[in-house]
């Protein structure tokens, strides 16, 4: 493992970042980070500077303010007129911490590494094949620094999207063993993930927390 934290992005663990929060109608959940419908309505869009290309997508987010406190996981993209700090919060979130007529509030807010009992699910994308792939983790308790296939006996390194799949433009790896490595540097090797385009497959690892 490394340092902690020492693949983070913009967000760091143990920062507590100011900020103001806004809210919008989540509609069916779906989002930039492409996880798709959901009822979960604990969510958030993230600031397109601290979004930074979908690293965000799937973090769990302790959004503070007036002395309440609640818990959103990023699904989606707040582009501009949203800042850096910002967070777009869907309506149920926001109305946990004011009243939505208050529009604009003051926050602060930090990286969380939430108990879970869930695992990790692997999905490919659309169109997905063994020449050309999208690769998507979904449920990860801490958020991804990378996504890595197995090929030629070396592990290669995907290209993130701003839609949050890793892509193998030539075919390299897909359908082959995953390897998942989290901000804090643990990697988990997932293997028997076969090239099923939408399909969420489950497996049996997640990340520690911390």
């Amino acid at each position: 493992t490394s340092a902690p934290g020492s693949l983070a992005g913009r967000i760091r663990p143990g920062v507590t970042y100011p900020g103001v929060a806004t809210a919008y109608d989540v509609g069916n959940g779906n989002g930039a980070c492409s996880y798709g419908p959901t009822s979960d309505v604990m969510t958030a869009a993230m600031n397109t500077a601290d979004y930074e290309t979908s690293k965000a997508c799937g973090a769990f987010v302790a959004v503070h303010a007036g002395g309440k406190s609640i818990t959103v996981r990023i699904t989606n993209e707040c582009p501009a007129p949203c800042q850096p700090g910002q967070l777009d919060l869907s309506q149920q979130a926001f109305a946990k911490l004011a009243p939505l007529s208050a529009g604009r509030i003051q926050i602060t807010w930090n990286l969380l590494s939430p108990a879970t009992g869930d695992t990790i699910s692997i999905r490919y994308k659309t169109g997905s094949t063994q020449y050309w792939c999208g690769i998507q983790a979904i449920g990860h308790r801490n958020p991804l620094a990378r996504l890595e296939v197995r090929s030629g006996g070396s592990w290669i390194r995907l290209a993130r999207t701003d839609y949050n799949y890793f892509l193998s433009e030539h075919g390299t790896g897909c359908g082959g063993a995953i390897r998942l490595t989290d901000i804090y540097g643990e990697r988990l090797t997932v293997d028997g993930i076969s090239v099923r385009p939408d399909a969420v497959q489950p497996t049996r690892v997640q990340f520690a927390r911390h």
